[in-house]
């Protein structure tokens, strides 16, 4: 008999039996009948079945948007689960709906709950303002082909103008935005925030009633049990739901992976990030410790992926897949990572640069799996990360690449440059690396890595492009990293007057 699965949805408790691997998109319009939440594209990629998933943190109730359309639904299990309905106001709209009306931000209407939802999603966010590019953060997962996104981004000022100074320092008025994600986990800016929020009659009041409401759930209520001799392991799911399918999965024996804490944080000890294998894109990026060390993480996460898919994207999950252009895996790359193993008896760590063996073919055994990722502290290193993509926030790469290169004086003491799309594995550039080592940092040494590379890397041609254009691409990814580390050093115009062809 199926575990009982118990969460809140919206104003009201829910407790089913329905499959742990059953999407949350089908239970909420299929049995739920909350067909506000529209079905798009089921891939994650157009936003339309955006939900809010709220879950204790520090005493407060901590709320991600996310794509339903990738949530198993054993996940939501003590949590709070927010769709357009629970948004809603018992009379008239709230400001966001407001603001969106008044701009003209909605035409055929079809994607306009799910943005509706990442608005609010942004408002109980502590860590975030009203300005205009956090709503453009917030609306980085979401597809409109009516409005333009202009009269979307309107919004923007009419929300920071009605709610930035009754935030007092928890968003708009002190500048913290999408671009800053150092997070506020106080419970107390938490709770307040969702208490402005409803006293403004931004939010239903029942959100002020949440935090006691998942207490009680969370002391009377246990967790779903792992399913015996799972045939299928969920963590983000944005790579998987895609691959098999949310009507195949939902009739197999599942395991949820990210109901295991134990598999997530970050911790720094003796120079070295140990990284919980289901660590998201988003919790690794708002690391306080990670900012500080890679500065420029939020701009690469911004490329990486939407706000709603780094909500739910794994580090482990990305490592798996072993998609030759796996971004995150590009960047974990040059950051020289090991990978650590643990098939339930024993341990093991492997350099991600020899964990690919061939296409979808990894050193991975049966049973295993991934707990932790851990690099050196790149404080001392430039890091950059770059990416060729129709759509900047959520698509795939057709070239990527990282690197980070450290030097004392004009000596690079260490390189590692990594290369996606070019090969059938997330590519680690050995020869280009090494050569990079013990040289000084001058054009020479730039134009031998990007000679080295050329033969390191074996593209083909498919729908994202020819494998001369990724030739192309690769070479310029190369000599944006020059650029972008060392601009005291090297300029674009340097390199062409120097002969590259």
């Amino acid at each position: 008999m199926a575990s009982r699965i118990r969460f809140i949805l919206n104003d009201r408790l829910v407790e089913t039996s329905a499959p742990a691997g059953l999407l949350l998109l089908d239970f909420l319009r299929v049995s739920e009948r909350l067909t506000g939440t529209k079905e798009g594209c089921k891939e994650g990629d157009c936003g339309a079945c955006a939900v809010l998933i709220g879950k204790l943190a520090g005493g407060a109730v901590r709320y991600q948007p996310v794509t339903s359309c990738l949530v198993p639904l054993a996940e939501v299990h003590g949590r709070h689960v927010v769709t357009i309905e629970g948004c809603n106001l018992d009379a008239g709209l709230t400001p966001v709906q407001e603001a969106v009306v008044e701009h003209g931000g909605t035409q055929c209407g079809f994607c306009t709950p799910g943005i509706v939802v990442s608005l609010h999603g942004l408002l109980l966010d502590d860590a975030k303002g009203l300005s205009l590019e956090d709503v453009k953060y917030a609306l980085s997962g979401h597809l409109c082909r009516c409005t333009g996104y202009r009269s979307l981004k309107d919004c923007a000022e009419t929300l920071d103008r009605r709610f930035g100074s009754r935030l007092n320092g928890t968003g708009g008025a002190d500048g913290v935005s999408g671009a800053n994600l150092t997070r506020r986990v106080s419970g107390a800016n938490l709770t307040r925030r969702v208490a402005v929020m409803a006293s403004a009659g931004a939010l239903p009041d029942y959100f002020t009633t949440i935090p006691e409401r998942l207490r009680d759930l969370r002391g009377e209520s246990h967790a779903p049990e792992p399913e015996a001799e799972p045939e299928v392991r969920i963590a983000g799911g944005t790579d998987l739901y895609v691959q098999q399918g949310g009507e195949e999965i939902p009739d197999r024996r599942v395991q949820v992976l990210n109901r295991r804490p134990a598999l997530k944080g970050i911790r720094v000890r003796d120079g070295e990030f140990r990284v919980g294998a289901l660590t998201t894109f988003e919790e690794f990026g708002a690391d306080q410790q990670v900012i500080e060390s890679i500065p420029r993480i939020g701009a690469f996460n911004h490329l990486i992926a939407s706000w709603q898919i780094r909500n739910r994207a794994t580090l482990s999950g990305n490592i798996v897949n072993a998609s030759p252009i796996g971004d995150f895996t590009a960047l974990l790359l040059a950051l020289d990572a090991r990978v650590m193993l643990d098939d339930g008896g024993s341990r093991r760590s492997v350099p991600l640069k020899d964990f690919y063996h061939g296409y979808k073919q990894m050193d991975l055994q049966p049973g295993e799996l991934v707990t932790e990722v851990a690099f050196a502290d790149p404080a001392d290193a430039r890091v950059n990360f770059e990416k060729v993509s129709k759509r900047t926030c959520l698509d795939i790469a057709s070239v990527n690449s990282a690197c980070a290169i450290r030097c004392i004086g004009d000596t690079i003491v260490d390189a590692h440059v990594s290369l996606g799309g070019v090969a059938p594995i997330p590519l680690y550039l050995h020869e280009t690396s090494q050569a990079l080592r013990g040289r000084s940092l001058g054009q020479e040494a730039a134009w031998d890595a990007l000679r080295l590379s050329q033969q390191e890397i074996a593209p083909i041609t498919d729908v994202r492009g020819s494998a001369e254009y990724k030739r192309l691409l690769a070479r310029q990814l190369l000599i944006a990293h020059f650029v972008t580390l060392f601009p005291e050093r090297f300029a674009v115009e340097a390199f062409y007057a120097g002969g590259l062809s």
